[in-house]
């Protein structure tokens, strides 16, 4: 195995013990919300979750008009953000993260008269989804519709959030550059299998770590690793040929595959994306100019 990856399993070990020694309240509060909120959107969802067909969604913002198209294979981000729609929740919100030649990112309600220069992007409906990760099914090109979160640390399942969405806009990319996205790409997998091995033995690392274990702790990554390589080679994430054809003739933001839930793309108005790409954003990417969704209804 790659010293990389060995710094990794490194890692992810620290992280562990972390966990189990400090045990952050808020973190405990945040899981617990979010199970109950998550119990009641599941039940509320029930319904529809039999539908399988996709949803057109249009969204008229202040610099225009563009439409999406949620999966069908989706259901649960498909159906949550339907359910938003028609509640209303996202009329008068922002965009208020926007990284040129990346992507443009809303959903967040505490945006609604925001302060100008108020930091954003914490907020949500309290609950968050699932991860519905369809890779390479799904992935990240020009247009791609998908869902924010908060990072493998505190969310190592990849749950979305419950509201707070992004459509990509992204760069092209060289076939030399698009090899060293596939190295990556396995990073990233060899990363995420180790992860879900270690959870499952979490309560054996953390007897091992209260005893002083740390023979057992090498010897337990040690086989780990090497599962984690088994796995892997098995069977192997790789760029497509349609991935490699969309990275290169239209673009995208291929480092994120794998990782978040696509649950979309846009269907008309990348005019509109594009205009919004390119206003002037503040040190914390949020637009100087509020850029606001005005109304989102579904058309199907």
């Amino acid at each position: 195995m790659t010293r990389r990856v060995i710094w990794i399993a490194s890692l992810l070990w620290t992280m562990a013990f972390s966990m189990g020694s400090c045990g952050s309240a808020e973190a405990k509060n945040d899981n617990s919300n979010t199970q109950n909120n998550d119990s009641t959107m599941t039940e509320n969802l029930n319904a529809a979750s039999a539908d399988t067909t996709s949803v057109k969604v249009q969204v008229e913002t202040s610099l225009g008009t563009f439409t999406v198209l949620l999966y069908g294979d989706t259901p649960k981000h498909r159906d949550n953000f339907v359910k938003l729609v028609n509640d209303g929740f996202y009329n008068g919100t922002l965009f208020h993260r926007i990284i040129d030649q990346f992507m443009i990112q809303a959903g967040d309600p505490d945006s609604k008269n925001a302060r100008p220069g108020q930091r954003l992007g914490a907020g949500g409906p309290g609950y968050t989804i699932e991860a519905e990760i369809l890779f390479p099914r799904h992935f990240h090109k020009r247009g791609a519709l998908a869902a924010a979160r908060q990072g493998d640390q505190v969310n190592p399942q990849k749950r979305s959030s419950g509201s707070q969405f992004y459509v990509v806009t992204g760069r092209r990319y060289l076939p030399a550059q698009l090899d060293a996205m596939q190295q990556q790409l396995r990073g990233q997998q060899l990363q995420a299998t180790f992860n879900g091995l270690a959870a499952q033995h979490m309560d054996e690392i953390r007897s091992m770590q209260a005893a002083g274990d740390s023979a057992g702790l090498k010897a337990l990554q040690d086989t780990l690793v090497r599962q984690t390589e088994a796995t892997v080679d098995a069977d192997p994430l790789r760029l497509t040929p349609e991935m490699e054809k969309a990275y290169t003739e239209v673009g995208g933001a291929p480092h994120l595959d794998g990782a978040y839930t696509v649950f979309g793309e846009v269907t008309d108005g990348m005019d509109v994306i594009d205009k919004i790409e390119k206003v002037e954003t503040d040190p914390s990417d949020r637009p100087v100019q509020d850029v606001k969704i005005i109304s989102m209804k579904v058309v199907r």
